[in-house]
């Protein structure tokens, strides 16, 4: 396999880098946007779901190959809440897993310098008051599988 044959110390200062942020139109990627923007950061590369899939393997390489982006922020995922989760558990599971070795394997293939690889998880302590202040979730989650 290819990859990278040194390493960035700090992307941010590098201000014309070409920076991909997968999931740009999410709530933590469109903050991610917002923030490399403030810092000056101007070539970033976006692309959305109905642009780019990033669950087929095929496309996420051809992307790669053109765009070859210096550092990748995956922020990408499928989310739906409890409900959802608990609904199609498998679905949520195989989707992300998808999005994430597609994304991974050709920014190593493509010689990316960083990747940052977000990941989140919906946890909820079982008897925690409902809506959840926010001085009682550390309290709950130290006490979340009592």
């Amino acid at each position: 396999m290819g990859g990278p044959t040194h390493y960035s110390s700090d992307f941010l200062t590098d201000k014309s880098a070409k920076i991909f942020v997968a999931g740009h139109g999410g709530l933590v990627g469109s903050a991610i946007v917002r923030k490399l923007q403030s810092l000056g950061l101007t070539n970033l590369v976006l692309r959305s779901h109905s642009e780019l899939d990033l669950t087929r393997q095929s496309d996420v390489e051809s992307f790669f190959a053109a765009e070859k982006p210096q550092y990748v922020i995956l922020a990408a995922a499928k989310v739906g809440g409890i409900h959802a989760n608990n609904t199609y558990p498998a679905d949520f599971i195989a989707i992300n897993l998808q999005i994430q070795t597609n994304v991974i394997d050709s920014s190593f293939r493509h010689g990316a310098k960083k990747l940052l690889f977000l990941g989140s998880s919906c946890i909820y302590p079982k008897l925690a008051p409902q809506p959840i202040p926010e001085k009682c979730t550390a309290y709950w989650a130290f006490r979340a599988n009592e």
